[in-house]
């Protein structure tokens, strides 16, 4: 039997191109929120494709009993989940001084602490089970890209790229945890950006040009393969190079 995979925030962006990248090997799992339309589009296509019936899951993650009854559903149908990849996140950018306690608290509930909800109530059955793959997907944000506008979400990156080594150690040796930091990608988030930001922001970048989600998701794809079976609580870096 194929290795089940939930990626969260599927619908959409690098998990997307995750789930796309993984349908063909993988026992695909989509999750969303609130983009039904673009799940359910997403599923169709898989389904067509593949001739399956890829579950769809819906699942606010700054709710503990969504995330639970998320996972009753998956358990459900599938014995276990094999291989978790966090990737859901979201930004909420504002100047400075507008920046509210609020907004900086649903920051951490979407990319640190529901991540660790999910590798807990996930990675301790993995451990059980002496196998498993944790992917954390972080950000550059989160080691030496920072914007005052998006503190809250560099906060969280940096705090999800901890978060992960101590997995590693805690779930060693039968859970490997690696997290991958994008830089810039085409995605949703970045397409509605100033034209001259986005132009000073390629200048920075060696290879002149932001990332394709494609290019996001073929490196996570190799990092929960048995061809990665060594590489564990890794910090990697997918941003064309920075310039110096």
């Amino acid at each position: 039997m194929k290795k089940v995979v939930l990626v969260t925030g599927s619908s959409s962006g690098i998990g997307r191109e995750i789930v796309r990248k993984l349908a063909s090997d993988y026992e695909v799992i989509i999750h969303y929120n609130n983009s039904y339309d673009n799940a359910l589009k997403l599923k169709e296509e898989l389904d067509s494709i593949y001739h399956r019936d890829v579950l769809m899951v819906k699942c606010d993650l700054s709710k503990e009993e969504d995330i639970d009854s998320m996972l009753s559903t998956i358990y459900n149908r599938y014995n276990s989940i094999d291989i978790l990849v966090n990737n859901a996140g979201i930004a909420i950018d504002t100047v400075f001084e507008d920046k509210t306690k609020e907004n900086f608290i649903k920051t951490l509930e979407v990319n640190l602490v529901a991540p660790f909800l999910l590798s807990k109530k996930i990675g301790l059955k993995m451990k059980d089970n002496k196998e498993g793959v944790i992917i954390n997907i972080s950000s550059t944000n989160g080691i030496d890209t920072m914007y005052p506008e998006g503190l809250d979400y560099d906060a969280s990156k940096a705090g999800l790229i901890n978060l992960s080594s101590n997995l590693a150690n805690y779930f060693a040796p039968y859970v490997r945890v690696n997290t991958v930091c994008p830089g810039w990608t085409n995605t949703e988030m970045t397409k509605d950006l100033d034209k001259e930001f986005i132009n000073s922001e390629k200048e920075k970048i060696l290879l002149e040009r932001f990332a394709d989600p494609e290019e996001i998701a073929s490196l996570v794809k190799f990092l929960i393969s048995d061809e990665a079976s060594y590489i564990n609580n890794s910090v990697i870096r997918i941003d064309g190079g920075k310039r110096c």
